[in-house]
């Protein structure tokens, strides 16, 4: 009876148990996942009311045709980080912008998104939207694509492949990513959230390799559908994706002669025999010098044997006839089915005879005698 009891009192402290288990793990997953509309709170100067001990400062060069712009939108520049207690300095001479902290400063991190400003507004990003980098939700990514590719006529086709006609592909590229994006020279900016800027990133550097941007735009409009269904955001999403094969058409030629590498060997390669080695190997040395003279020629007779041998076969090749092709058989053509009405041939040939220019008709009449003797009267009278 009692370990019964004892059984019984186990099973209820095991179901109990379990229960407290799945608690658990739906309260881990509800802290992994963000709550729609939720977002970070402010940082204000009651965060830090003694503000920074250093001053930070940062500076950077822009080119020479931003030179106009920047003095126009500088005020609006200063009056953007004077809200966050931020000194910006713009040196024509120099061709630098500079930005450092002042004593009212309270934000640490506003000095990074100072220089994020500043930097944007090197690259051609303009002020408009080069002011939302201030903001908590955005970031920016500048990317460098100038050395990626060697060829320079290649690097300008895949950067204009990237902007599409008339600027397509990149405003697709935006929309999709919620991303301001700006090619400009050796550089590809983007402005926007943080999960927008890898995206972008893949993109770029996959148009680079000569990958097409359009597969990717596909991926990311599939992606998108997807994340609106609450239901496929655990499950895996390969199986929707498109799979696009790299089709390798030009190959690199390979060249007919093959060199093949030998096995390396420590060892250096074995001394070539010399002439008298040669001769000590055959017993050659040992001989008199009429001997190997008389040796010698008769080599070369046999020789010179041989070329005349082959001169003549090479003469006698002109003397020999050449083949000739066997003789056909003359195949006899069956006679025609029915007999041939001649009547009809001949019938023919007279209707001919009349078609030809200058050919007189069969059936001419004989001249009369009235026409006759007036012809041969005119004929006397011309003559008189």
């Amino acid at each position: 009876m009692a370990s019964s009891a004892t059984g019984d009192g186990m099973s209820e402290a095991q179901t109990s148990k379990k229960p407290k288990k799945t608690k658990n793990q739906v309260d881990e997953s509800e802290l992994l996942t963000v709550p729609d509309g939720w977002k970070e709170p402010q940082f204000t100067k009651d965060d830090n009311p003694r503000g920074l001990l250093e001053e930070s400062s940062f500076a950077t060069l822009f080119p020479k045709y931003r030179e106009a712009y920047l003095k126009e939108c500088w005020p609006l520049v200063e009056k953007a980080l004077g809200e966050a207690h931020i000194k910006a300095s713009l040196d024509l001479i120099e061709g630098s912008m500079s930005v450092c902290t002042t004593k009212k400063t309270f934000d640490p991190y506003a000095i990074l998104r100072a220089r994020d400003l500043i930097k944007l507004l090197a690259r051609s990003v303009p002020f408009e939207q080069a002011v939302r980098i201030l903001q908590d939700d955005v970031a920016c990514d500048i990317i460098k694509i100038g050395t990626l590719v060697r060829n320079r006529e290649r690097f300008v086709k895949r950067r204009q492949r990237l902007i599409g006609p008339k600027g397509s592909t990149l405003k697709a590229l935006e929309l999709l990513t919620s991303c301001y994006v700006m090619v400009q020279g050796n550089t590809v900016s983007a402005l926007g959230p943080f999960n927008g800027l890898k995206e972008v990133r893949k993109v770029v550097m996959d148009t680079m390799k000569n990958i097409h941007p359009i597969y990717n735009i596909k991926t990311l409009m599939i992606k998108r559908e997807l994340s609106k269904d609450p239901d496929l955001r655990a499950q895996s999403w390969e199986r929707f994706l498109p799979k696009f094969r790299h089709k390798n058409l030009a190959k690199r030629k390979e060249p007919k002669k093959k060199s093949v590498k030998k096995e390396y060997t420590p060892f250096p390669p074995p001394q070539p025999e010399s002439k008298v080695d040669k001769e000590l190997a055959t017993g050659e040395f040992f001989l008199r010098e009429s001997v190997k003279k008389r040796k010698k020629m008769e080599e070369i007779k046999v020789k010179q044997a041989e070329a005349l041998t082959k001169k003549q076969e090479e003469r006698n090749k002109a003397f020999i006839p050449p083949k000739e092709k066997p003789l056909m058989k003359k195949t006899t053509k069956a006679p025609a089915e029915g007999k041939i009405d001649i009547e009809a041939i001949k019938d023919k040939v007279k209707k001919a005879k009349t078609k030809k220019l200058g050919a007189p008709p069969v059936n001419q009449a004989p001249p009369n005698s009235s026409t006759t003797n007036k012809k041969k009267k005119s004929k006397t009278k011309n003559k008189g």
